[in-house]
C-alpha cells in the first residue's frame, strides 16, 4: 500500500556558488532580508545589509545599489522637511534626523560603507518585497514622478500607486546585474522574493505584485550565469503551506519559518565544512549568554575553561573567523 502523503517538500538544492567564512555576504531588499542578515550574524559571517534601509520595491533597491556603485553623496537639496524631521525619498526613516546635518551624515557614511564593501563582496541576496510602487504627484509639489522607498508618514494624495509591468522589470533587473558585475566582476547573484503577505494592497493585489516579481527574476536568472534564485517564497507558501507559520498579523512568517527558510538556506549555500563551523560558533555564541548561579564555582570555572580550549581550538584551524572577541572575553572571566 503506498504511503499517503499530506503536503508537497520542497528540496533544497545545492548551489555550485558556495557561501564560507572567507566571503562577504552583501543583502539587500525587503525585511525577510533583516531576517537572513541576522542568523548570518549569530554565526559570525561577514555581512553587510540595507544601506538605505528596508526596501520593498525594485526600483529603490536597484536605486540603492546604484548610489553603491557609484558612491553617491547626497546633499541638501536631496532631503526634504516634513514632520520636524529631515528625509530622503530613497531611504528607510531609519535615516532621517533631527537636524539635515545628523541625515546627511547617516546617509553618506552608509553609502560609503555599502560601497567599499559591495565592491570586493562574493555574494549579493537582493530580496524583492513587492512590484507596486508609489510615485510623487503633482500634490507632493517636488520630485514629481519619484519612486519612493518609503513614504515617511506624509499625506497620501502626495502618491499614485502602478503595477509595475513584466518587461520593465526585466530591463531594470537585467540592468542592475550588468552594473553590479561591471562594478565587482566576481561578484555570485542571488535573487529571492519575500513570502512577506503585503495586504496593504489587497491578497489579489499582492499575488499580481508577486506573480510579475517571481516572472521577471526568472527571466533574468535563466539568461546569465552566475545568478541564482533562492525559492524562500516558495518555502513559506507552497512547502509549509499554513498559517501557523505566520505571526499574528498573518502577514510575516514566524519563528519557525524563519528557521525553516534559513535551514534550506544553509543546504543550499553551505558545504560540509562550513556547517561544521557554523555548529562550533554556534555554541560559543550560546555559551557567551550563560549567566551562572555562582560564578567562582569550580563548575563554571571548569566551563570557561572549556570555552576557551574550544574557541582557541577552532581558531587555531581557521584563524580567519571572528573569535577574538569572545576568546578575549571567556579568559577574562576565569577567576572572578
Amino acid at each position: 500500500m503506498s504511503q499517503l502523503k499530506f503536503k508537497l517538500t520542497l528540496a533544497a538544492k545545492k548551489s555550485p556558488y558556495p557561501m564560507g567564512y572567507r566571503d562577504k555576504t552583501f543583502l539587500i531588499g525587503s525585511c525577510f532580508s533583516e531576517n537572513i542578515r541576522a542568523k548570518l550574524n549569530t554565526h559570525l559571517f561577514n555581512v553587510l545589509e540595507n544601506p538605505h534601509g528596508i526596501l520593498f520595491n525594485p526600483i529603490s533597491v536597484a536605486n540603492s545599489l546604484i548610489d553603491c556603485i557609484q558612491n553617491k553623496s547626497y546633499q541638501e537639496a536631496d532631503l526634504f522637511l516634513l514632520n520636524d524631521v529631515w528625509n530622503s525619498w530613497h531611504h528607510h526613516s531609519r535615516f532621517s534626523g533631527v537636524t539635515i546635518k545628523e541625515s546627511l551624515e547617516m546617509i553618506n557614511s552608509s553609502i560609503h560603507n555599502g560601497h567599499q564593501f559591495l565592491k570586493t563582496a562574493d555574494h549579493i541576496v537582493i530580496t524583492l518585497g513587492s512590484a507596486w510602487v508609489y510615485q510623487l504627484n503633482n500634490q507632493a509639489s517636488f520630485t514629481v514622478g519619484q519612486v519612493v522607498a518609503n513614504n515617511h508618514k506624509a499625506p497620501a494624495n502626495w502618491f499614485d500607486k502602478r503595477l509595475m509591468q513584466p518587461n520593465e522589470l526585466i530591463k531594470l533587473l537585467n540592468d542592475l546585474v550588468k552594473q553590479l558585475l561591471s562594478f565587482n566582476p566576481h561578484l555570485h547573484i542571488v535573487f529571492t522574493i519575500s513570502p512577506v503577505r503585503h495586504l496593504r494592497e489587497g491578497l489579489v493585489e499582492n499575488n499580481r505584485s508577486k506573480a510579475v516579481l517571481i516572472h521577471a527574476v526568472h527571466e533574468v536568472v535563466n539568461e546569465l550565469e552566475n545568478i541564482d534564485y533562492f525559492p524562500s517564497y516558495e518555502f513559506i507558501i507552497d512547502d509549509l503551506r499554513d498559517y501557523r507559520f505566520y505571526s499574528e498579523d498573518m502577514v510575516h512568517p514566524n519563528y519557525a519559518a524563519s528557521n525553516y527558510v534559513w535551514e534550506k538556506l544553509v543546504e543550499t549555500y553551505m558545504n560540509e565544512e562550513t556547517q561544521s563551523i557554523m555548529k562550533q560558533v554556534a555554541e560559543l555564541q550560546l555559551a557567551l549568554q550563560h549567566k551562572p548561579f555562582f560564578a567562582g564555582s569550580t563548575q563554571h570555572q571548569e566551563f570557561l575553561q572549556n570555552c576557551v580550549a574550544k574557541t582557541e581550538r577552532l581558531l587555531g584551524l581557521h584563524p580567519y573567523l571572528p573569535l577574538n572577541d569572545q576568546l578575549q572575553f571567556f579568559k577574562q572571566q576565569i577567576g572572578k
